[in-house]
């Protein structure tokens, strides 16, 4: 049974994934064997790191397909197991697709495979350098992309399986910043970032523009946390990388990193 203490370190919205992540952990040690999480943001990854804590039974391992990956699986084991890189079961997918005459974004490529009824879930990195796209997937459900996906918006397109070696070097490039900051609200953060203003930055939120770690959210008082991600459409994405502590006149110094739309 959970320690009902340990809810009191997360968001009530949360406790189905903290749930979920003990359940992991649980059968990891119960069995002592290498446990495999489908693909977690990166709040998501700060949770179960922060279940786990310092054990000494267990460690913890994340891999996405390429080193800068941002989805990535988690390997749970126990802390004689050396993992491999099969151990986390990714695989990578060139889109291929006339590129000479058609057009693909990160919007469409993403909206045609959650609507082919896959979960967001088996679904890693989609990642291009300003003309190929590759998209990473769990390693059983390879089959299913290459069979299913054939147009992406009225593009015809097929999936083809990579090695390792043939991932290519993401466009995208996320720079560190320092912003300093009254609250932690959504507002807030957005406003600092965008150098925009904070009544802006509410409607922008209120206008259904604003995603926090994958979910539409409508509040701009909502309170941030460390490794959200908010995507801004027309804007980009912002992550919350880190507290810096306080200003001498009392406001909160944050260490974010800034994605360009």
């Amino acid at each position: 049974m959970v320690n009902p203490t340990i809810y009191q370190h997360f968001r009530a919205e949360e406790r189905p994934l903290v749930d979920e992540f003990m359940a992991l952990i649980a059968q990891a040690q119960t069995e002592y064997r290498p446990i495999l999480t489908h693909f977690l943001n990166p709040r998501e990854r700060y949770i179960i790191q922060t279940l786990l804590g310092n054990s000494d039974e267990l460690k913890l391992e994340a891999r996405g397909g390429y080193l800068a990956a941002e989805r990535k699986r988690m390997l749970i084991f126990p802390s004689y197991y050396e993992p491999q890189a099969s151990d986390f079961e990714v695989t990578p997918l060139e889109i291929s697709y006339p590129q000479k005459f058609a057009e693909l974004s990160h919007g469409q490529i993403l909206g045609t495979l959650v609507n082919s009824g896959l979960n967001r879930n088996v679904i890693g990195d989609i990642i291009t350098d300003g003309e190929r796209w590759q998209v990473f997937t769990q390693t059983n459900m390879k089959d299913y992309f290459q069979s299913q996906i054939e147009r992406i918006a009225k593009i015809k397109v097929k999936l083809v399986g990579l090695d390792p070696a043939q991932v290519i070097e993401p466009l995208d490039e996320w720079q560190q910043a320092s912003i300093t900051v009254t609250s932690l609200r959504l507002d807030a953060i957005i406003a600092s970032c965008y150098h925009i203003s904070r009544q802006r930055a509410k409607e922008l939120i209120k206008s259904r523009k604003v995603q926090l770690n994958w979910m539409l959210i409508e509040k701009a008082d909502y309170t941030l946390d460390s490794y959200d991600i908010i995507s801004v459409r027309g804007h980009g994405r912002i992550r919350l990388d880190e507290m810096l502590g306080t200003s001498k006149k009392g406001k909160l110094r944050l260490g974010v990193s800034i994605l360009g739309k």
